[in-house]
């Protein structure tokens, strides 16, 4: 998947976390930390340069890409939201979401050798039963025709979220 999904989800996310909510969380640098957490999960690439093969645990749409990483970042939000003075609970349960839809999503890619959503009880990847996505080729490659038709792709099928994301929202009349 070329994170164009992704980053709707987590652009939606950030939409539904501020509902009635002003100043700097329904703003653009908000779009910028929800989008950057349902990225999270694809840090794994990195490892590709420490020599840390695919099907590794810590390998691509591995360890990070899990549930139990899912709620780790999900507690991690619990403690920075104190400091920044947002609603606990709600931050740690959105940013929870948003980092294991990663993992949902990648399952229903028709490539790769699944994703390890249940490390670090199991190192079972798995596949949904239903893989509408096509996978985007890695590094340079993405910026190929086939990158390219992947991403359009993606974009259509990702239009709802990225609309309603996106739209703007009617403010009520000060009183």
């Amino acid at each position: 998947m070329p994170s164009i999904g992704h980053v709707a989800v987590g652009l939606a996310a950030r939409k539904l976390y501020s509902r009635g909510a002003t100043g700097k969380w329904s703003s653009v640098p908000a779009m910028i930390v929800w989008s950057g957490l349902s990225l999270l999960p694809d840090v794994d690439v990195f490892g590709f340069r420490f020599g840390i093969h695919y099907g590794s645990p810590f390998g691509h749409r591995g360890a990070t890409h899990s549930f139990a990483f899912a709620i780790g970042v999900g507690l991690l939000a619990y403690a920075i939201a104190g400091a920044l003075r947002l609603p606990r609970a709600r931050t740690a349960l959105f940013a929870a979401i948003v980092v294991a839809s990663h993992g949902v999503l990648d399952t229903m890619t028709d490539g790769g050798r699944g994703i390890a959503l249940l490390w670090p009880f199991s190192s079972e990847r798995f596949f949904a039963p239903w893989r509408p996505i096509p996978v985007a080729p890695l590094g340079r490659a993405f910026w190929s025709q086939e990158g390219l038709r992947v991403a359009i792709y993606e974009l259509m099928l990702f239009c709802i979220p990225f609309v309603y994301a996106l739209w703007p929202t009617r403010r009520a009349p000060d009183r």
